[in-house]
Formats: C-alpha cells, structure tokens, sequence
C-alpha cells in the first residue's frame, strides 16, 4: 500500500501571540499566492502554534522561514466525513473502534464533504486501520480536487 500519497503536509508555526502575528502570517500566504484551506490556533504560554492545510506547502514553508517564522512540516491525515449532524460522532466513533487516538484535529467544510484533519501518533497504522474501516482517506493531490458526495 503506498501510504505516502495519504500523508498531508501540514504547515505548524510558532509564532508569539501578540496582535499582527497571525496577520502577519496571512499576508505572506496572500503575498505568495498560496491558499489556506484549513486553519487552527492553539494556544500556550506565550506562544501560539498555527495550524495550516494550504495548496503550495513547499512553498509558504519557504516564504515563512524567509519572513523570520518558525515552521515545520507535519504529516497529518484528511478524513473525510458526511456533512450532517452525527457526520463527526460517526466518524470519530469508527476511529475509536478502530484504535485510532487523535492527538489533535481540525475540521472545515467543502461541499459536498466536510473533512477533519488529525495527528495521529503513527501515522502508518492509522492509515492502515482507517482504511480497513471503511472510511475514505484524502490523498495529498484532494486540495486540488474535489470530494466524493456521501449520502
């Protein structure tokens, strides 16, 4: 099974929080033509990480580094989930059975689907459990394309 093309390149950087930081970051995205697709921000002493799906990681990796951010790449996995109430308890639910732990996730909305992206401790394995489950897998190439309609 090639599990590469399942491993989604998340973009995370730490950055101070203080007003203009996330802007800041924007920009740069916006000044380099790359599109954030999914977002989170977490918080912790002082600093904040910024949690990022865009369309030319390689890309706002380089433009990052080079405004001065810390980034750093982590392979995450993009599941796809019905857009429905109970879409996430049933999906979620399956990855419990599965033996899936999320360390932490995200979701967005792109019609017809919605998607929750997770960190999952071995990223292998959980790929391996999550198709064998049924559940459908985004492959790196989706942020380009599009996702199936599910009932």
């Amino acid at each position: 099974m090639d599990h590469a093309k399942y491993r989604v390149k998340q973009l995370s950087i730490f950055a101070e929080n203080k007003p203009g930081m996330i802007a800041a970051m924007a920009k740069v995205m916006r000044d380099n033509d790359v599109n954030i697709l999914g977002f989170s921000i977490a918080e912790g002493a002082g600093y904040g990480v910024i949690r990022v799906i865009v369309d030319k990681p390689d890309i706002a990796h380089d433009m990052l580094k080079k405004a001065g951010f810390v980034v750093k790449f982590t392979d995450v996995l993009a599941v796809e989930m019905a857009d429905r109430p109970g879409g996430l308890y049933d999906l979620t639910d399956m990855l419990s059975r599965a033996g899936v732990n999320i360390e932490y996730g995200y979701g967005y909305r792109n019609e017809p689907c919605a998607v929750l992206i997770i960190r999952v401790e071995d990223v292998d394995a959980g790929i391996e459990k999550i198709l064998a489950h049924g559940a459908r897998l985004l492959d790196k190439d989706h942020f380009q394309g599009s996702c199936t309609k599910r009932p």
